[in-house]
């Protein structure tokens, strides 16, 4: 299985902004044994922002522009350094990719992605994603570019360029609910999606924590991508890295939206 896992900034972060440490090596660890078993992975990560505003013991998140493109250049090294040390205890390569949307939009260089992904792939690489914010304002200032602008659709983006079976994004919270489960204490969790209706749209909230910019709208969309390409994508909660062994064999944990038949590639 071709497999893309995305995990958000309130996963890799501890509520003071620290990195959440045990959360990365446990997600290097099971992204590892699942590359073990024969799985190809790719991760888009996020969290940039977030950790280069710690690196650089600045109060709070910045708001100008090329405050965030710099201190996201800063978080990134930060990022794929601890990526590099903590794959390779188990004994995998990882490799750094970051995309703006004219790279995903582009037919060329959609074209030169696609190959590069599936030779890092073939070279049983893992593949480390995220937007670049340096030169790219579509995640930071969300709305200014028509193909990206949050990594919940950016890795939708990515499991089409790599014509992936599965897309997970790991999150805050279990899957969708049928209500805000934080102030509606009944709410119930839907297992599967087949279509993604007006009525399901209206049940998205806005945006998530402070600490990320992706809310359950932006999971949807990205849901929609990676359904039209006939690809199942599954939210489920960033806390129980475990769970991805039965998301993979296909257990019923947190919603699954299930993808239309592929055509033939």
């Amino acid at each position: 299985m071709r497999l893309v896992v995305k995990v958000g900034t309130s996963t890799l972060t501890q509520s003071s902004g620290s990195l959440n440490l045990y959360n990365m090596d446990h997600l290097a660890r099971v992204l590892a044994d699942l590359r073990g078993k024969g799985h190809e992975v790719v991760l888009v990560s996020s969290g940039a922002i977030g950790i280069g505003t710690k690196k650089l013991r600045l109060e709070a998140r910045p708001t100008e522009l090329r405050m965030k493109q710099a201190t996201a250049a800063v978080g990134q090294c930060m990022m794929m350094h601890i990526y590099d040390k903590l794959f390779s205890e188990y004994n995998r390569t990882v490799a750094q990719i970051l995309l703006s949307g004219e790279d995903v939009d582009a037919p060329v260089r959609s074209a030169h992605l696609r190959n590069t992904f599936e030779a890092l792939l073939e070279l049983g690489v893992i593949p480390v994603v995220n937007e670049n914010d340096s030169v790219s304002s579509a995640e930071i200032e969300t709305g200014k570019c028509k193909v990206l602008g949050d990594n919940d659709t950016l890795s939708a983006m990515v499991a089409r360029l790599c014509h992936a079976d599965l897309l997970v994004l790991l999150s805050d919270i279990d899957g969708l609910y049928d209500a805000d489960p934080r102030t509606h204490p009944e709410a119930r969790l839907i297992h599967q999606v087949t279509d993604i209706t007006p009525e399901l749209r209206a049940m998205a909230g806005g945006a998530g924590t402070w600490r990320g910019t992706g809310g359950m709208a932006t999971k949807l969309n990205a849901a929609q991508l990676a359904m039209d390409a006939g690809i199942d994508m599954v939210i489920a909660n960033g806390k129980n890295m475990e769970a991805l062994y039965g998301i993979v064999d296909g257990q019923d944990i947190g919603t699954r939206f299930r993808g239309k038949i592929r055509d033939k590639r």
